[in-house]
């Protein structure tokens, strides 16, 4: 049975309650962060926390907690969770009120925080995806837990037996239903600017970061829909999925219809520098 943090308390997730007022239930009026931990350290937890700081502004939500305060709750949660490697799921929502949807007055937010099992894959599948109008909103660069068009639309792509969907907007790629899109096209590697219709990925700042260091060519660029078609290499990324590589989209191969050169020399340095990460933020 997992530990969870409610309000202040530590808890067996199974007893945890929320009040039925909660607007991140009547409204899905709240923010979140997945937090990847391995070896008992989270994995670029400042910048998430950074990233968190930046949805609750946004939102206009008080942030309920300093930052030394949130280190020390994820902390102690993911010891009590036996530490090791967990997937560390963090929401805050405006909080309980009577439903109107101007903000209410004096109210206080809801803070949760919950931890599942995280096992990285000894050898991660091939990705089939598909591509799709996007439809959502035009902050979602805001991690909000509103995510009923995410939903939907990933719930495509599992209807049609593949991993992701891919978004287009007036003709251009912003990212996946829940991850964010790289490609490769004659040894340079390119992904869509981080603007408000996408989520600024940390796992995607990541790749950026080691392509320089592996001396790959980098470019962050508007991608057509058919330069995406046309490309020789895809990839999707997200925190708990790290980097995987896309074969085939609508049904037509990427590439060779097989995992590339690109792909297999950015999946070595994630494996090799995964654990790493979580102990050196600066990676």
């Amino acid at each position: 049975m997992s530990i969870a943090y409610l309000n202040g308390v530590y808890t067996p997730l199974e007893e945890a309650r929320i009040s039925v007022l909660d607007r991140g239930f009547l409204f899905g009026d709240g923010v979140y962060e997945v937090i990847p931990v391995y070896g008992g350290k989270g994995f670029r937890q400042d910048r998430h926390l950074t990233r968190l700081s930046n949805s609750l502004a946004a939102t206009r939500i008080e942030n309920p907690h300093t930052r030394p305060q949130w280190e020390d709750l994820i902390d102690e949660l993911i010891r009590r969770n036996g530490g090791g490697d967990q997937g560390i799921y963090l929401q805050v929502t405006r909080g309980s009120a009577p439903r109107l949807h101007a903000f209410p007055k004096e109210v206080s937010p809801t803070v949760l925080i919950t931890s599942q099992p995280l096992a990285l894959p000894a050898d991660p599948i091939p990705a089939k995806a598909i591509t799709r109008p996007d439809t959502r909103w035009g902050r979602c660069d805001i991690k909000s837990i509103a995510l009923i068009a995410n939903i939907l639309l990933r719930q495509e792509a599992t209807d049609m037996g593949c991993l992701e969907t891919i978004l287009v907007r007036d003709g251009k790629i912003t990212e996946g239903a829940a991850s964010n899109v790289f490609i490769a096209r004659e040894g340079c590697v390119m992904t869509p600017p981080a603007t408000p219709l996408l989520l600024h990925g940390i796992t995607r700042d990541l790749v950026i970061e080691q392509c320089a260091a592996a001396n790959l060519p980098m470019r962050e660029a508007d991608i057509s829909e058919a330069a995406l078609r046309s490309a020789d290499e895809v990839w999707i990324t997200g925190s708990l999925m790290g980097i995987a590589s896309v074969v085939e989209i609508d049904g037509s191969p990427v590439g060779s219809g097989r995992p590339g050169p690109l792909w297999e020399k950015m999946y070595t340095l994630f494996r090799r520098n995964w654990r790493d990460t979580g102990q050196n933020d600066h990676l």
